[in-house]
């Protein structure tokens, strides 16, 4: 099991920036490169102008070098196993393959891990646009 992420992911909840949810979450990312890249959801007033933790890591990796996902972590504080949102799950497929492990977790570690596939069957795929 992927325990350093779960931790890392665990981790980077205690940033989230959550005053109108009360929803932290937190995301680790295992990228190509080797390294680990954290992310927590940062709200905002004007709701719609908030962002998720999965595209706060998402940035981090890409800013620190990062190219792929090899796997990826999420936690909640208040939800057990909270999936990513429909359009975090767009985002994490631009940078991941159709069998990049995605872990959902609880407060005890990952409870159930998906490929990105299963997460997301019918992303967009850069191809696509010719």
């Amino acid at each position: 099991m992927p325990r350093d992420l779960f931790e890392a992911a665990r981790d980077a909840m205690k940033y989230a920036h959550a005053p109108y949810s009360k929803f932290p979450v937190g995301a680790a990312i295992r990228a190509d490169d080797g390294k680990v890249y954290t992310g927590a959801n940062i709200e905002n007033l004007s709701f719609p102008q908030g962002w998720c933790a999965e595209p706060t890591a998402i940035g981090c990796m890409v800013m620190g070098g990062g190219k792929k996902i090899v796997e990826m972590a999420v936690v909640a504080e208040k939800l057990a196993l909270c999936p990513p949102c429909g359009g975090c799950r767009q985002k994490i497929a631009e940078f991941a393959g159709p069998e990049t492990r995605i872990y959902l977790c609880d407060d005890g570690g990952v409870q159930k891990t998906l490929t990105m596939d299963e997460l997301l069957p019918f992303a967009f795929k850069t191809e696509s646009l010719g």
